[in-house]
This record gives C-alpha cells, sequence and structure tokens, in this order.
C-alpha cells in the first residue's frame, strides 16, 4: 500500500532535527578553535623554552584531534546527503569548510616551520663542524669569513625570501578564515530560518 501524503511528511524530517545536526556542526567549529589556541600557545612555549619533545607531543595529541573533528563533519554530510534530508546545499558548504580547514592548518605548519627556522641572518650559530684545538674557545671556526658587499647582498636575499614566504603562509591562512567564517556564517542564517520556521508551525 503506497504511503499517504500524511505518512510522507511525518516521515520526513523536522527542523527542530537539522537544526540540532548544524549545531553540532557548530560545536565542531568550537573546538576546532579551542584546539587552535592550544597549538598557538604550546608553539609560543616551546619558542620560550625550545622543548622540542613537548611541542612534538603536542602536535601528535592535535593531529589527532583534528581527524576526529574532520571525520564527525563528514558524517554530519553523509546525513545531510541521505534520502532522509537531501539537502546537497548544506553538504557543499560543510566540505568547502573541511577544505579551507584543511589549507588552513597545512599553512600554520609552514607559519611554524618558518618561525622556528627564524630569519637566515638571524639564526643562531653552532660549532659542530669546527675544529677545536686544546681549550673549547680556542678553535678553528667555520663560520668566520670575510664579509664582503657580495655577502650580504646573499644575506638579503635570503631575508626577503623568508619574509615573502611567511608573508604569503600568513595571508593563506587570513583567506581561510574568512571564507570559514562566511561558511559558517550561512550556516547560522539556516539555524535562524529553520527556527523561525518551528516557531510558526507552532
Amino acid at each position: 500500500m503506497a504511503a499517504s501524503p500524511m505518512d510522507i511528511e511525518e516521515e520526513a524530517p523536522k527542523p527542530v532535527e537539522l537544526v540540532d545536526l548544524l549545531r553540532r556542526f557548530l560545536a565542531v567549529q568550537k573546538n576546532r578553535a579551542e584546539i587552535y589556541a592550544r597549538l598557538k600557545r604550546g608553539f609560543t612555549e616551546y619558542l620560550r623554552t625550545g622543548s622540542e619533545h613537548a611541542y612534538q607531543h603536542l602536535c601528535s595529541e592535535i593531529t589527532t584531534e583534528f581527524n576526529d573533528c574532520s571525520k564527525r563533519v563528514i558524517e554530519m554530510e553523509s546525513i545531510l546527503g541521505s534520502s532522509d534530508y537531501c539537502r546537497d546545499d548544506l553538504v557543499n558548504l560543510l566540505k568547502a569548510v573541511q577544505a579551507h580547514e584543511k589549507q588552513k592548518l597545512h599553512m600554520t605548519a609552514i607559519i611554524q616551520v618558518l618561525k622556528k627556522a627564524g630569519r637566515p641572518s638571524e639564526r643562531l650559530v653552532t660549532h659542530e663542524r669546527c675544529q677545536f684545538k686544546g681549550r673549547p674557545v680556542e678553535h678553528q671556526c667555520v663560520h668566520v669569513h670575510e664579509i664582503t658587499e657580495a655577502t650580504g647582498l646573499e644575506d638579503a636575499e635570503a631575508d626577503a625570501e623568508y619574509d615573502a614566504a611567511l608573508n604569503e603562509a600568513i595571508r593563506a591562512v587570513q583567506e581561510a578564515v574568512t571564507c570559514i567564517n562566511d561558511h559558517v556564517e550561512e550556516i547560522r542564517y539556516e539555524i535562524a530560518e529553520l527556527e523561525a520556521r518551528q516557531c510558526s508551525e507552532n
């Protein structure tokens, strides 16, 4: 026996169910923001103390947490794209956020790698390759060289390349954040519309 229009209407997802799903997505985004805040604090601490072990441990934890966030959003995409919801528009929004989040994380990692290395002209000199004679203070330093116009130009070019790479990565993160915020705002509008519809139906 074919289902009546009333039965079909009853089986359709209610606005409150969709709102709950979208709010779960917003919760994931809030969680991501908290993870980034921890990463920023951890990296700042690393630059201050130089504790490589603590920083690598933090990166491992954060990678796992970001992967968990992505998995949860992928599950939401699957639900929204199912025959119960048929909301491909929302699926595309979530996919766009995922893509920008991936780009943001990638460029954030590049920024941290660059900052860890430092500008070429400001990097600390180690003496691991130097030849020591007698007391440690008496050694043939491989870093001592005549400062010429050519070497000065090389240092300036290296610094310029470093600055350009860092600025490009920072811009990429800012662009990703802007796109993410725009998409999240669209989700908020959708929630507001669904809640308004729910109120009118009640």
